[in-house]
């Protein structure tokens, strides 16, 4: 496996990274076992939430550098990658501003005398495999909580952001991180293997594809590690009812375009009431047509390039083959490079592979539907179940439909709307557990009772 610097925009190789040999990948694994026998237990949560805040900070200081190897490495628009790096530093502050109450002991309400308590404590070392779609912020939600909690974090990020992994290295070791707290990893896939089934790593978080993180799964069932999962969606976006619909379509464009389409959790199906339909698709298909995919770093770009030319040769022949099987394409299908229009499909029916992918890029399928029981079928008609997107103006349908969405969370009239706080995560092949808020600390965490007399 190559870590390299590629430029999606250009196709040329910037710098290179070797991978780890064995003697590298053993430094790596007992550096982090030895940082958490040697630190966590001597360290409190309030010393470990002050490393994170100065991390946090480090971010801040370092956010245009930071931006620009992200731009470099998988094409983010620069603005975006500026917001990205802001997020992961609120992130940081978050599990910083927490970390005394995500360690602190839960009092049990028990039968008879004495008490009990759930004392939560660090588990070890715990390998962490990142995409290249948000370098930044999906190392902060797996990163942040674990290092509050005294857990040690090894970190293997995609091939393609090797620069931005270095960089975030250095970030927490100047923050004042032991080494071995923070390791990051250039590694194969023989090599994670490898080091998921040593013993003294306990347990492994992958955001990634479906292929990959059944890859992980295997390996650590085998085993016996804990997993969390993030495995992407094909999130729906419903619109029952509104009493602004060019703003409802703004906000159905946003969580389309947002990150050029490369979101797990982007709108991708929407899903319109047959009232609504022509008028949304009309306003839909103009607005998503007024954008075009340019250089990340123009100062007015909302839409840059697919993270490679591979990827963009991919969602090119997910739509041709939509359109082969007798979905329309209403705008958009066309590639330049790595550069991909703004596309909107429709007609697409069970019987086509378009209607249970993922589209990981600026494609938006639109459904027509009946009613509201039409629309949670056709929404829970995928095998994913990461997010989704429920615009109505009834506060009662909103919860009613909310309730039968089958997603790991719903977002009711808005868009774009994570947040530290908020836990992130899916259900069917979307993945296994949470990340972010205090459901994302409770992961990789020995909860054990004390109960005395």
């Amino acid at each position: 496996m190559a870590y390299a610097v590629s430029n999606p925009l250009t196709g040329k190789t910037g710098q290179t990274f070797p991978t780890f040999d064995a003697v590298q990948v053993e430094h790596a694994v007992a550096a982090a076992d030895r940082a958490h026998r040697e630190w966590s237990s001597r360290s409190t949560p309030a010393q470990r939430g002050e490393l994170l805040r100065k991390a946090a900070q480090l971010h801040r200081d370092r956010r245009e550098e930071l931006a620009d190897l992200i731009v470099e490495e998988m094409g983010k628009i620069r603005e975006g990658a500026l917001g990205e790096v802001d997020f992961a530093a609120d992130i940081l502050d978050y599990y910083a501003d927490n970390a005394e109450q995500i360690c602190s002991d839960q009092p049990l309400a028990i039968l008879g005398d004495g008490t009990a308590v759930i004392r939560r404590s660090s588990l070890g070392a715990l390998l962490g495999i990142m995409p290249w779609n948000f370098p930044y912020y999906q190392v902060a939600r797996f990163a942040g909580p674990n290092l509050a909690l005294g857990n040690t974090v090894l970190l293997k990020h995609a091939s393609q952001c090797p620069a931005s992994a270095a960089a975030l290295e250095k970030v927490f070791l100047d923050a004042g991180f032991p080494e071995g707290a923070y390791v990051n990893l250039y590694v194969t896939s023989e090599q994670v293997a490898e080091i998921i089934a040593d013993p003294r790593v306990h347990g492994v978080s992958l955001t990634g594809s479906e292929a990959a993180g059944a890859a992980v799964a295997e390996v650590a069932g085998r085993n016996l590690k804990k997993v969390v999962l993030e495995l992407g969606g094909s999130d729906p976006f419903i619109v029952l009812s509104t009493d602004d619909l060019d703003a409802t379509v703004q906000a159905a464009v946003d969580a389309r375009l947002d990150n050029s389409g490369q979101s797990c959790n982007g709108a991708k199906r929407f899903i319109i009431a047959d009232e609504l339909y022509d008028d949304f698709l009309a306003k839909f298909v103009a607005s998503m047509s007024s954008v075009t995919a340019v250089d990340p770093t123009a100062p007015d770009a909302v839409l840059g390039p697919l993270s490679s030319t591979a990827a963009a040769e991919q969602l090119e022949a997910q739509v041709t083959k939509a359109a082969a099987d007798g979905a329309t394409i209403v705008t958009g299908g066309t590639r330049d490079g790595a550069l991909f229009a703004p596309t909107v499909i429709t007609g697409v029916t069970p019987a086509m592979d378009a209607y249970g992918e993922e589209f990981f890029g600026p494609v938006a399928m639109v459904f027509r539907a009946a009613d509201e029981n039409e629309a949670v079928t056709i929404a829970n008609g995928t095998n994913f179940g990461l997010g989704s997107y429920l615009y109505t103006t009834d506060a009662t349908q909103a919860q009613r439909v909310a309730d039968r969405i089958e997603a790991g969370m719903v977002y009711v009239n808005l868009v774009l709307a994570d947040s530290p706080e908020l836990p992130f995560g899916g259900v069917k092949r979307s993945g296994i557990g949470r990340e972010l808020g205090l459901l994302g600390a409770d992961e990789f965490v020995n909860k054990k009772l004390i109960r005395s007399a």
